[in-house]
């Protein structure tokens, strides 16, 4: 696929007909493409006849409405943006894994025998490649770039408190069957979906070592380098979360 086009999949459990309690597996492509549908049109014709596809099939809009598209949120909306607040309450999780390597049939249908245990979940699948394998993982602090084929993004939100140990339950479940089919030494992770199930503070002095649980994960080689700069500008430890950079103190490692 040509560099440019951008094709993201969800995979979700969904309510269907037949056998697995009315359940199935849906699977939602999601592609967006930087020009005209004139010069989309022929290619994916080409490549997708099976669809059959049409003009009338494609949507053209700005990339601000399809930022709201992909939300699933009306496209002239673009007020919703401006919003700073939640406007309902529900509950989610989320984890993540990068995949090096294509995972095999058998697998794919393990993973959807384990998913159809659910009642709700989504697993979205990002493509990695592009202009991002030509930037090394050491010149800036993200480092999930060449070689990674795509990345996992595990997703469920409900809207019941009392349901919240079931859902989080569920997709650790899926988690685990997937590890042997994911990057490993680290089983590396995207910060912006925060996962504490990889660890935690405990207090505000927490030790490399600690952190490390998380850091390698979510910045590779480079989380030693983050240490150093946040213990130069941040040595009282001041700016902390519930998986902060931690600070290197004399005599500790």
């Amino acid at each position: 696929m040509p560099e440019e086009y951008f094709l993201r999949l969800v995979i979700q459990v969904a309510n269907g007909a037949g056998k697995n309690g009315g359940k199935t597996i849906q699977v939602l492509f999601n592609f967006l493409f930087f020009e005209s549908v004139e010069k989309l049109l022929p290619w994916m014709q080409e490549n997708f006849p099976e669809l059959d596809l049409e003009r009338k099939n494609f949507i053209e809009m700005s990339w601000i409405s399809s930022v709201l598209y992909i939300a699933n949120i009306p496209r002239n909306e673009t007020e919703v943006l401006l919003q700073r607040t939640q406007q309902s309450k529900r509950f989610f999780k989320a984890k993540s894994d990068y995949v090096t390597k294509p995972i095999s049939g058998a697998a794919l249908e393990g993973l959807w025998k384990t998913m159809l245990e659910l009642d709700s979940f989504q697993l979205i699948l990002t493509p990695f490649g592009g202009r991002m394998s030509e930037i090394s993982d050491s010149e800036i602090p993200f480092p999930h770039r060449k070689g990674n084929l795509f990345e996992i993004q595990y997703f469920d939100n409900w809207g019941d408190a009392e349901e919240t140990e079931k859902h989080i339950s569920g997709m650790r479940m899926v988690y685990a069957y997937l590890a042997p089919y994911v990057s490993k030494s680290p089983r590396a992770s995207y910060l912006n979906y925060r996962d504490l199930d990889l660890g935690r503070n405990g207090d505000c002095n927490t030790s490399y070592a600690q952190a490390s649980a998380w850091g390698l994960k979510y910045f590779k080689n480079n989380f030693r380098r983050l240490v150093q700069v946040k213990t130069l500008v941040d040595p009282g430890n001041f700016f902390r979360d519930e998986q902060t950079i931690p600070v290197l103190h004399s005599g500790k490692k």
